[in-house]
């Protein structure tokens, strides 16, 4: 297995900056998520470390050597696709060892390695049928088991899960996590789908405008957003954001009123389930407009003043569109923000 450096690696096509002197460390074994819109330079980021695209500037060192130079067969990685790339010519088992056949691996080594990673997979079953006979999530299975088959250094995968379903998805989230977790490969992974990151990453690296916003765990980036972006983009339904003005170390919201980190207009950031419905001269005043049932819980939907805002109710409160309720934040769950800059603020 190796690390990963990633050191001021920057990259622009014509007049465009794609990325803008990122660095990041992945250590050895680590899960590690490069997570952002389209278009905010992850999938940029994951090529140039695969050898794909060309670095503008900065290096990438795996492993403790420089691989700038070299060709991507010659860096120790695997990638995992978005589209699978599953020869349709090979059988499963044809797939799963293609890259160790191209190492010239004997036939034993080929035949226990294709076979240790179809188990972890749970596609052994498979191992001779033919891709155009497997469901897109076999497909995918199959693409992760050749990747793995190989033991490489490190692992990069590329939205590997957005073309299953949600229900596939969640399937195949869980049986990753617990693969890669057995093999202990060091493995950069690129998603636009928060839950994807979150239920798999050991750290979680937000992007957005060919910057790396925010690193961290998930827990710690959920619960305290560097900026407002980061606040935005993590989170189903993400965070609520209320403009404030702030006296005396005071911000008034309606008739309801929070501590605030300093005085003039702040960025209250609130999530939905960090907030206890309550009676209307109780908390922050917040008109209902739609309520979802959601199972578990109902999703409210409305407005503090012309501000949106989304909220959570137990799924037996008697709460109706149009009604007023009053909103009571949990204090130490409450984020700031500068309204001007997006970052954090904190109590002085």
């Amino acid at each position: 297995m190796a690390d990963i450096l990633i050191d001021r690696v920057a990259k622009s096509f014509g007049a465009a900056r794609a990325l803008a002197e990122v660095s990041l460390q992945v250590a050895d074994g680590e899960f590690v998520a490069l997570l952002g819109p389209s278009g905010c330079g992850k999938t940029t980021l994951l090529r140039i470390v695969a050898g794909l695209e060309t670095a503008s500037g900065g290096r990438v060192v795996i492993g403790g050597r420089d691989v700038g130079a070299l060709p991507p067969r010659a860096r120790g990685i695997a990638m995992v696709f978005q589209n699978y790339a599953v020869f349709p010519h090979m059988t499963v088992a044809d797939n799963i060892g293609f890259g160790l056949r191209m190492q010239k691996r004997p036939v034993e080594e080929v035949a226990r390695q294709v076979g240790r990673a179809a188990e972890m997979l749970r596609i052994s079953h498979l191992l001779d049928r033919w891709p155009a006979r497997l469901s897109g999530g076999q497909r995918q299975r199959v693409a992760v088991a050749r990747a793995l088959a190989v033991q490489p250094a490190v692992l990069l995968m590329d939205e590997p899960l957005s073309n299953l379903d949600a229900l596939l998805r969640l399937e195949m989230r869980a049986d990753l996590k617990a693969v890669l977790r057995e093999a202990g490969t060091t493995t950069l992974y690129v998603t636009h789908d928060q839950t994807e990151a979150m239920g798999l990453a050991d750290r979680i690296a937000v992007m957005h405008g060919g910057v790396i916003e925010q690193i961290g765990a998930p827990g710690a980036i959920y619960a305290r957003p560097a900026t407002r972006f980061v606040g935005g983009f993590l989170g189903s339904p993400p965070m609520n954001f209320l403009l404030c003005s702030a006296s005396g170390g005071r911000a008034a919201i309606g008739d309801f009123a929070l501590a605030a980190p300093q005085d003039g207009a702040v960025m209250l950031g609130l999530r939905a389930e960090d907030a206890v419905p309550v009676g209307a001269a109780e908390g922050i005043p917040f008109d209902v407009r739609v309520v979802e049932p959601m199972g578990a819980h109902l999703l409210l939907t409305g407005a503090v003043g012309d501000q949106p805002l989304r909220a959570i109710a137990p799924p037996d409160a008697a709460i109706a569109p149009g009604a007023r309720i009053g909103l009571r934040p949990d204090p130490a769950r409450l984020s700031w923000f500068d309204p001007e800059t997006g970052r954090r603020l904190e109590a002085a």
